[in-house]
Order: structure tokens, then C-alpha cells, then sequence
């Protein structure tokens, strides 16, 4: 079956006012930022679904038949659950410093009761706007020459371990500096980032003003800085430091909950679990479409895009979330305007997409 969603926005306080309200034809600026738009069956916002004229939570529907909804093969991997959330996010202010478990960290976290769900986090960002990001350390020694310049004496306890090249070590300086002279270290850290000049201190700059009581203002200085631009997608696998500091995209994520926060923002941190999952020798991974998707290491899901014109078919078997974000684009009877989208059944067979507009789906990563 094919069935037109309706799907909640996140009223976060970074999102943006026009984007997200823009692309879905209604009323802009709105009142709240608008964050985030969620796809798919997460506890914490379900899309709905519209089937034989009655609206459905999405999340029930998948309960009540997780072999027909989902198929044996994402039943038998995922078990009845749908392994993916899709999502429009609109960053507007950067989000808090960031890092997710594995599947064997989060399972044993889990257990332990560190972590919220058993389950992994990978994620992938595909632009549709200019996006800039933090993702992955620079090599140490780099990060060491960045910071040091500053000329800020009391870093010398960050600058020491990256010129040494233990990364872990200096996020652990930061990450740990005392309470009580935090306000001074980032007041001297403006300052010299102004001083210095040069794109990442801009950066490091604008972080100071909305975090000034937050050393984690040097991320731009000891992360790689990723500047996507529409149709360009970055991967953040396990382990892989980030933080999305402008621009609108589609995100896809593994569906968890598991979050350990660095810095740039008032949320608690668990110090020793972020560096213990943080691996600095993991990079983000810049990701191209083989044909029509986006393949990432990750299982549970795969991102696709096309303008399908006079026809493109996507064979059956998987469940599918189907949206259009320009244009208009039919897909099984189903004309789909910019915002709107489907819910895709794996009972469904082949679907067929016709049209001129662009359309994304988001479908399990297994073959």
C-alpha cells in the first residue's frame, strides 16, 4: 500500500522560522523555530497515516503487522521495528557538540543503563541548501598549530597533549575546565580568535557569543569544517565528533535516541562515556550517489533521490518513506507536491515515480 503521511515539527530552539515552513507551502516566518520534520515511527513523534480515509499512528500501524509493513527481510534484521527516522532539519544556530554509540556500545550501555535504547545512531546529512559542519578531528599536530596561535596561555593544557597527538586527551581539558574560570578562558578566546582572523576563528568567534561560559567554542578549531553544497551528503558513523552549524537539509539516522554531548549546550555530560565512544581517528565520510543512493556503511538505511521525468520504478520488498521537495512528483496515484509524502508498504510491490519535481526515499540498508 501507498498512503499519504502527515508528520510533526520540533519547535527546537536553533531551528529556523522560514525553511521548513517555506518548502511545505505554509505560512512564513512562523511563530516558533521550526527545527526539525520527522518521518517515520519514533515514540517521540510518529508520523501518521492516511489509510481507507481514516488517520493512523504510523508507529501502530507497523505494530500491528510488522511483516507486512516492514518485510521478513528488515523484520529479520531489525526485528519489527522501522530501523530508519527521515527527517527536513533547519539549523539556524549551531546544535550542541556530538557523538553516538555503536551497536555494541549502545547495547552494552543499554543494559547498563547509560543509554536510553540498545540501538545506534549513524547519520547521514543531504544538503539542500549550503550546510556547514563540524565533523572529525584534524590531525592533532594541526590542531595544535590552530590553538596555539591563539596565543592564549592558559590553553597550553589543550595545545601540550595535540602537539603530543592525543586528541582524547585535550577534549578531556576541555570538556573538564573548571566551572569558575570558564567565562574568562572563552572571554581571552574571543578576543584572540578576533585578533588571529581567518574563517575558523569566525567561527570560533560566533560560538563564543552564544556559549560564553562554553570552552568547546574551539570545536572549529580541533574539528574539520565540512561546507556541503546542495545535492552533498556527509556520513557520521559511530564514534565521529560533530556539530551542524547552519543550513537546511534531509537527514536520515539510524531510529535511537543514543546522544552524548560534548559541549555547546546546557544538556548534562557523561565525561567518561564521551571519551570512551569518541574516536578521533574516525573521520566523517563525504558521501556520492552510486545511481540514485546514497550508500553508507550503516543497515539501517539507505537514502535515495531522483527527479524521476518520464519514469523511474523502485522495486518492492522494503518499506519506504517517499518525500517530494520541489516540484511534484506522482508516485502510485499519488501526486506529491513540495512537503508532502508516503508511506510505502513492502507488501506494495515495484512503485512507480513519474514527474518533473525532485523526490527523496528513505529505505532499510540491506540488500
Amino acid at each position: 500500500m501507498i498512503d499519504l503521511l502527515r508528520n510533526p515539527v520540533k519547535n527546537y530552539d536553533w531551528g529556523s522560522r522560514t525553511a521548513i515552513a517555506t518548502l511545505t507551502g505554509r505560512p512564513s516566518p512562523t511563530e516558533l523555530p521550526e527545527a526539525e520534520m520527522w518521518f517515520g515511527t519514533h515514540p517521540s513523534g510518529s508520523s501518521s497515516v492516511l489509510r481507507q480515509g481514516t488517520w493512523h499512528s504510523l508507529a501502530e500501524v507497523v505494530a500491528a503487522a510488522p511483516e507486512t509493513e516492514l518485510g521478513g527481510k528488515t523484520v529479520e534484521r531489525f526485528g519489527s521495528r522501522l530501523p530508519y527516522l527521515l527527517k527536513l532539519i533547519a539549523v539556524d544556530l549551531p546544535l550542541s557538540l556530538q557523538v553516538h554509540p555503536s551497536q555494541e556500545q549502545a547495547r552494552e550501555g543499554h543494559a547498563r543503563g547509560t543509554y536510553v535504547d540498545p540501538f545506534p545512531k549513524p547519520e547521514l546529512i543531504c544538503a539542500l541548501t549550503p550546510f556547514t559542519a563540524l565533523a572529525g578531528f584534524r590531525p592533532p599536530e594541526e590542531a595544535a598549530v590552530l590553538i596555539g596561535g591563539l596565543g592564549v596561555p592558559e590553553l597550553e593544557p589543550v595545545v601540550a597533549p595535540l602537539a603530543a597527538g592525543d586528541a582524547s586527551a585535550a577534549l578531556r581539558v576541555l570538556v573538564e575546565w573548571p566551572k569558575d574560570g570558564r567565562a574568562d578562558l572563552v572571554a581571552d578566546i574571543a578576543r584572540a580568535a578576533s585578533f588571529v582572523g581567518g574563517p575558523e576563528n569566525e567561527l570560533v568567534v560566533r560560538l563564543t557569543e552564544i556559549h560564553p561560559e562554553d570552552p568547546a567554542c574551539l570545536a572549529p578549531l580541533f574539528l574539520r569544517r565540512h561546507e556541503l553544497r546542495p545535492g552533498e551528503a556527509l556520513f557520521l558513523g559511530a564514534g565521529v565528533l560533530h556539530c551542524y552549524l547552519s543550513g537546511f537539509g534531509v537527514e536520515i539516522m539510524g531510529g535511537s535516541d543514543n546522544v552524548l554531548r560534548a559541549g555547546l549546550t546546557g544538556k548534562p555530560m557523561d565525561v567518561e562515556e564521551l571519551l570512551r565512544v569518541t574516536d578521533p581517528s574516525l573521520p566523517a565520510l563525504q558521501v556520492e550517489p552510486v545511481g540514485d543512493l546514497y550508500r553508507t556503511p550503516a543497515p539501517e538505511f539507505r537514502l535515495g533521490t531522483a527527479v524521476p521525468g518520464s519514469g523511474l520504478t523502485l522495486q518492492g520488498g522494503v518499506p519506504r518513506i517517499l518525500l517530494c521537495t520541489e516540484g511534484e512528483v506522482e508516485t502510485g496515484g499519488h501526486p506529491l507536491r513540495a512537503g508532502e509524502s508516503v508511506f510505502v508498504s513492502a507488501a506494495q510491490g515495484p512503485v512507480e515515480l513519474r514527474g518533473p519535481g525532485t523526490v527523496f526515499w528513505a529505505e532499510p540498508g540491506i540488500d
